[in-house]
């Protein structure tokens, strides 16, 4: 009988032991917390409150996984918005216009993704979750790792044996720690902070907008000699809004009801502001500031058998990117199709820990290309401005750059959208106003006689 243990419970752990369920006899989950009955609050989730969202590959990934399970999420209220078609987006070139590019996001609640999901990958029965349990320590040697010890809250553990032992504990994974334990060599890790913030507050939308307010993402505007804020704004299930302003640690977004609502004034559009004075605050102003890109190399040098890592304890994104589900989702799918070739062998391990870390790689690069500081060679504001003008008048370009942000490959000679040559935008910037009026649900309600927030700018 073939055993695999997982460490972590939450989006990766679940997926893994679904996709291991396939191909070992049996698959055991150690989990920290509890599981809630629905979509509720989970504990060692610091993030759950803020925005979360599918990324096209990534969907497309949950139903090879799990059929089904994207239209039950949309059944659930999660909602599905094309890019940019069904998206208003400002950026320092000026607002998108609608186009169907082929790539979307899918956005609700993190406490909703996480049930669904779970709820149909331990359907079967043939995954069990050890709750309330948490991973000390592994067993075995710099060879072989053969179990795992584990402690319960009362105090007592044991060792539970296993052929293949994977970690998805996330950010906080201590398996450098663990494996250097058993004499094996160190694990090369590599940090890129960009310095970002955010703070989300949750808001009942009004009545008249709960169904078919396009996705909102204004991008930051520098002002006075410091960075700007951005927002975005994401509907989510039971017709609620999760609302995010952005910064950096040296100017971050506001967690005071008075600031949050300054801080959405400040923005490049009145859009958010206005949006979120005429809805229903839920709850007071979380901040968030743990979002470095952490890299950890498991894939260079010599590794035990039988032990592998994957999700954000391999590589943690910056989450402004949107992009850490969507990369368990597809490293997943990964997982499965290396084990139904390769088979089930503790001897394997090592090798399908390259192809978790080739998953990985792309949004990697994405997010580090973007955070890492700006070379005397980078581009300038003036000149990312000119690039970013240049696709929103090239749907060639547009379809390119959403596809490459929401991780769909592109095809085999094609460049990366923003080096391409720059094409003269053949209209005018729009200003707000035009570019609500591509919604005509939306625009009734926006030109409607609504109380106009004044603008504030930042100091």
């Amino acid at each position: 009988m073939t055993r695999a243990v997982v460490l972590g419970g939450g989006f990766a752990g679940i997926l893994v032991a679904k996709v291991l369920s396939e191909h070992v006899d049996e698959v055991t989950v150690v989990e920290g917390g509890r599981y809630p009955a629905g979509p509720g609050v989970r504990s060692g989730l610091p993030q759950a409150f803020h925005s979360h969202v599918l990324v096209t590959a990534g969907a497309q990934a949950l139903e090879a996984l799990l059929p089904g399970t994207l239209e039950a999420l949309l059944a659930e209220g999660a909602h599905r918005r094309g890019l940019p078609g069904d998206a208003l987006i400002l950026t320092s070139g000026g607002w998108f216009r609608r186009h169907d590019t082929g790539a979307f996001l899918v956005s609700c609640s993190r406490w909703l993704m996480d049930h669904v999901i779970r709820s149909r990958a331990l359907a079967g029965g043939t995954v069990s979750v050890r709750e309330r349990t948490r991973a000390l320590r592994l067993v075995g040697d710099a060879s072989r790792v053969t179990g795992v010890v584990v402690g319960r809250e009362d105090g007592s553990g044991e060792t539970l044996r296993a052929d293949l032992v994977v970690d998805t504990t996330g950010r906080r994974s201590r398996a450098g720690e663990w494996l250097a334990a058993l004499g094996g060599a160190g694990v090369e890790e590599e940090t890129v902070d960009p310095g970002l913030a955010y703070s989300t507050r949750i808001y009942r939308a009004p009545a008249d907008l709960t169904a078919d307010l396009p996705a909102i993402m204004v991008h930051p505007r520098p002002a006075a000699g410091r960075p700007g804020y951005g927002a975005t704004l994401f509907p989510i299930e039971g017709g609620r809004w999760t609302v995010t302003l952005t910064g950096t640690r040296a100017a971050p977004p506001p967690t005071d009801e008075r600031g949050f609502a300054d801080g959405a004034r400040a923005l490049g559009s009145p859009i958010v502001a206005e949006l979120t004075a005429a809805a229903e605050p839920l709850g007071g102003v979380r901040p968030f500031r743990a979002t470095a890109n952490r890299r950890r190399f498991f894939e260079r040098g010599p590794r035990p058998d039988g032990f592998l890592v994957l999700g954000d304890a391999l590589a943690a994104m910056n989450p402004v990117y949107s992009h850490g589900m969507s990369i368990a989702l597809l490293s997943a799918v990964r997982l499965g199709r290396e084990l139904a070739r390769r088979g089930a062998d503790p001897s394997v391990l090592p090798e399908l820990q390259v192809a978790m870390a080739e998953v990985a790689e792309r949004a990697w690069r994405m997010a580090t290309d973007q955070d890492r500081p700006r070379t005397d060679s980078a581009p300038g504001p003036r000149a990312r401005a000119g690039m970013s003008r240049a696709v929103l008048g090239n749907p060639a370009l547009m379809t390119a750059l959403f596809r490459a942000q929401t991780l769909v490959p592109s095809p085999r000679g094609v460049n990366p959208p923003l080096l391409q040559g720059p094409s003269a935008d053949p209209h005018p910037p729009r200003d707000t106003d035009e570019a609500v009026a591509q919604y005509p649900g939306f625009s009734q309600w926006w030109l409607s006689g609504r109380p106009r927030q004044p603008a504030t700018p930042l100091e």
